[in-house]
């Protein structure tokens, strides 16, 4: 299915479906189904509403962390490697995004560093 058009509340072709959902509309959206041949009209409508803090304390997949490993930890070398992390030579630790530390387990490797 393919969508063709997608209509904010106030657009021409949204009236009809305004005055039923009111300012809970968000969009209109007209889908057209080639395999069946048919014309599929879906409203997008806000049916609960509440109060969200965001979760500063959960880190961010990407986020670059800062790995020890130690010198004869050959494996472990390799696995950063293979994942896509970078030798920092100034700092002496390995750079590795977040979601790939927890993946490889190695949460417990993760140096916090106090910049300013």
């Amino acid at each position: 299915m393919k969508i063709r058009r997608t209509l904010l509340p106030q657009q021409p072709g949204t009236k009809r479906w305004l005055e039923q959902y009111g300012k809970n509309l968000v969009c209109v959206r007209y889908r057209y189904d080639e395999k069946n041949s048919k014309k599929i009209t879906t409203a997008e409508i806000i049916v609960k509403e509440q109060n969200w803090e965001r979760n500063r304390r959960k880190i961010p997949l990407n986020k670059i962390m800062s790995l020890l490993v130690q010198y004869d930890e050959i494996e472990i070398r390799r696995l950063i490697k293979a994942a896509g992390g970078r030798w920092n030579s100034e700092a002496k630790v390995w750079e590795l995004a977040y979601g790939d530390v927890v993946s490889l387990g190695l949460r417990d490797r993760i140096v916090v560093s106090f910049e300013k």
